[in-house]
């Protein structure tokens, strides 16, 4: 069990992960949960902190401790995604993200899709320093992708044991996905509505999925990244057609892949190389001549006529 919590994985995944997960840290907090600062506009009464929130004790939100937070939050993440000072920035970050989610969900729902995120920062200031393209495998850069895949697949596992310990059977035989479209449906979920007992047929589906993810952990190497491409394409259908994003758990999902192959700033680089090179002016010319200009090749040049015996040698007429 140790040996498969610690995995060595390439330092370059590493790093690769760390800076996916701070760039989405900041892009969250700009694009996808920026009505977290509307709730200094709540009234306090309704702040409802999750049981984590109450054992802490944390304050009740105001509008200095929310932007302290934003304005705090929004600089360091983008600082940790540089990979520098892993621990201190990677603690700091995850601190006040843990702050800025329970601002978030203590005010009635709770989004489940946020738990994979929340143990990737935890776990990834252990990891330790990680540059990009580097070879060498780490255990606890593995560690912190193991325990970041394990949450993953707990948020689709808890998921349906949520499903039927509230909703028991009538929740794959009810209307939970019908309601879903009639609510915030798109155009492509209103041609599959359609389809008579597809809804239902998909609701046993989910289920099966969810109950199952487990398994992707005992799946060749092979298959689990093609069950994991599995995963992503379910994800996209369900933005296709009740527009719900699952954007930080599908981030969080990609510690399952081989990110250390994708090396986006070498890339650029080597596309900037190109293209510098490719507009590079001709240099000075020079005395001797280029090796295009130096007349055919040697196997093109005509070979000399044998001499014949007893005639005059050539002579090269001179030079006027």
């Amino acid at each position: 069990m140790t040996r498969w919590l610690t995995e060595a994985v390439p330092r370059g995944r590493v790093a690769a992960f760390r800076t996916l997960v701070y760039l989405f840290v900041a892009a969250d907090l700009v694009v996808f949960t920026p009505w977290v600062r509307t709730r200094v506009d709540v009234p306090g009464e309704l702040y409802q902190p999750l049981l984590i929130g109450r054992l802490l004790p944390l304050p009740t939100p105001t509008s200095t401790v929310v932007a302290a937070i934003f304005w705090s939050l929004l600089p360091l993440a983008l600082l940790a995604a540089t990979g520098r000072a892993p621990r201190l920035l990677g603690w700091s970050v995850f601190a006040l993200y843990f702050e800025w989610m329970i601002i978030a969900m203590s005010y009635g729902k709770v989004d489940h899709d946020r738990i994979g995120l929340l143990v990737a920062l935890a776990a990834l200031p252990t990891a330790g320093r990680a540059r990009h393209g580097d070879p060498t495998r780490t255990e606890a850069g593995g560690w912190a992708l193991r325990v970041t895949q394990i949450a993953v697949i707990c948020t689709y596992f808890l998921a349906a044991w949520a499903k039927l310990r509230f909703g028991g059977v009538d929740w794959a035989t009810g209307s939970v996905l019908a309601r879903a479209i009639i609510r915030r449906g798109t155009d492509f979920a209103d041609v599959i509505a359609q389809v008579p007992y597809l809804l239902i047929v998909a609701q046993f589906g989910i289920l099966a999925f969810e109950f199952l993810s487990p398994v992707v952990f005992l799946l060749p190497e092979r298959w689990r990244q093609a069950t994991i491409g599995f995963f992503y394409s379910f994800h996209l259908v369900t933005i296709a057609t009740i527009t719900i994003s699952f954007a930080p758990h599908l981030v969080a999902m990609t510690s399952f892949l081989p990110l250390e192959r994708i090396r986006p700033v070498v890339w650029a680089r080597q596309l900037i190389t190109r293209r510098r090179a490719g507009a590079a002016p001709a240099g000075p010319a020079s005395d001797s001549p280029a090796p295009e200009d130096q007349g055919p090749a040697p196997d093109d040049v005509p070979a000399a006529a044998p001499p014949v015996a007893g005639a005059a040698p050539a002579v090269r007429p001179a030079t006027p």
